[in-house]
């Protein structure tokens, strides 16, 4: 039987703390949790808004703040009984020193507690809860807050010039683009990525487009029915004249028909291309954490888990088709696992661009109603140093509302790499 790790609690969402200072605190002695307990996580919620939308006004790591905030209130733990902090972030430019630090901090973080950042793209989120996960399997830490931030609203231009320029123009680059988006390999957007494997696995922009559509429908079907409430935490926006509270998914585009996208215009390749604004995740802001624990931490406290994490996998892939990176990364995890494909209840997998959704669902053949059955990240958005915890958030709240018992979370990664997670509750 694998290793398994359990997790108690998750939480993704955008808001302002204010922290007041204190005194720094004396190291706390580190005890050593059983390395072969189970660990938990009771909770799961998350947030996301528009690309210069209502969050773009918070850092990255306000948004960090908030979801560590909240994910100790829902497990019931102080942030004193915390033994690390890791969040993923890929957009860090003019944030300051290690914003993993300064989120937890934000959060009421004891100064003894330390934090570090992870930067593996979108897969960073999920990253850095398997860090998490390592820890406490190792003995180091008891409890540990995990997950991603991002403010993509907030990313920089930056320029080279630190020896000056002697003659001519200076270019300014878009961080976003350049940090965020642009193979390193071959220098080309994550959107002829998806290009590429449209092409080389035969996706049609028909294909891309119906699969958009019902990415949207599903999420509007989501949001009315209220499945997301569990998941988002609401977040108070003030302004000189209001505040107003939001506890929605701000990206989704509710009433999208076949006949909307069809009319865009191809975003990379304007003769041949396929892949549109409305066949690609959005660009957005969000964050999202899980609180992992010892068993005997667990136990002592009174807390039931919302999950244990059985299996874990990372690969790489051709960067110039790195959406594919699920692939590999699901069918080592079901390996690892020692789980078929079909006993698995339910999966998400980043919805990065259509054309490679597509791909990583036929080719590992997958019952289609079984991925992303609130919509994806086409409809809800990808702020990608959180994402990788935002689609375990929603597979965590997904499971309990079926009553599934396993699930698996998976993202491609700019560069050519896949991760994937295997999770069980019962």
């Amino acid at each position: 039987m694998p290793d398994i790790l359990n997790i108690y609690q998750d939480v993704c969402t955008p808001g302002l703390i204010h922290i007041k200072k204190g005194a720094a605190e004396k190291k706390r002695p580190r005890e050593n949790s059983n390395k072969d307990a189970w660990e938990l996580v009771r909770c799961a919620t998350r947030h996301t808004g528009s690309f210069c939308g209502s969050l773009s006004s918070l850092k990255a790591s306000d948004l960090g703040s908030i979801v560590i905030k909240e994910s100790l209130l829902r497990a019931h733990l102080k942030p004193v009984d915390v033994s690390e902090v890791v969040f993923g972030q890929v957009l860090i430019a003019a944030q300051g020193q290690n914003p993993a630090r300064q989120a937890a901090m934000k959060a009421g973080i004891p100064i003894a507690t330390p934090a570090y950042l992870i930067n593996m793209l979108c897969g960073s989120g999920l990253k850095a809860i398997m860090e998490g996960y390592m820890s406490i399997k190792a003995g180091e830490n008891q409890v540990v807050v995990a997950g991603g931030q991002e403010s993509m609203s907030q990313s920089v231009h930056a320029i080279q010039f630190r020896n000056g320029v002697k003659i001519g123009d200076s270019r300014l680059i878009d961080t976003l683009i350049f940090d965020g988006l642009t193979d390193a390999f071959h220098g080309i957007h994550m959107g002829i990525t998806a290009e590429n494997v449209s092409k080389d696995f035969n996706i049609s922009r028909n294909e891309q487009d119906e699969y958009a559509v019902k990415s949207q429908k599903k999420a509007e079907t989501a949001i009315t029915e209220g499945y997301f409430k569990k998941e988002i935490i609401p977040v108070t926006l003030s302004t000189e004249k209001e505040s107003v509270i939001m506890d929605k998914d701000e990206y989704p585009k509710f009433g999208t028909t076949i006949e909307d996208l069809q009319k865009l215009k191809p975003a990379f390749l304007k003769a041949e291309g396929t892949v549109t604004a409305g066949n690609a995740s959005g660009i957005n802001d969000g964050a999202a954490a899980v609180v992992l624990m010892s068993a005997d931490i667990a136990k002592q406290k009174g807390l039931s888990p919302l999950a244990k994490i059985v299996a874990m996998a990372q690969v790489g892939v051709e960067p110039r088709i790195m959406g594919i990176g699920p692939i590999p990364a699901v069918e080592l995890v079901l390996q690892k696992a020692k789980w078929t494909k079909e006993e698995v209840d339910l999966y998400e997998l980043n919805e990065a661009f259509a054309a490679q959704s597509i791909a990583c669902v036929k080719s590992l053949g997958l019952n289609p109603d079984k991925v992303n059955i609130n919509g994806g990240a086409i409809a809800l958005g990808h702020p990608i140093g959180a994402s990788g915890a935002r689609i375990l958030v929603t597979l965590l709240h997904s499971l309990e509302r079926i009553n599934g018992n396993k699930g698996i979370a998976a993202l491609c990664i700019g560069g050519g790499m896949g991760i994937a997670i295997a999770v069980q509750r019962k």
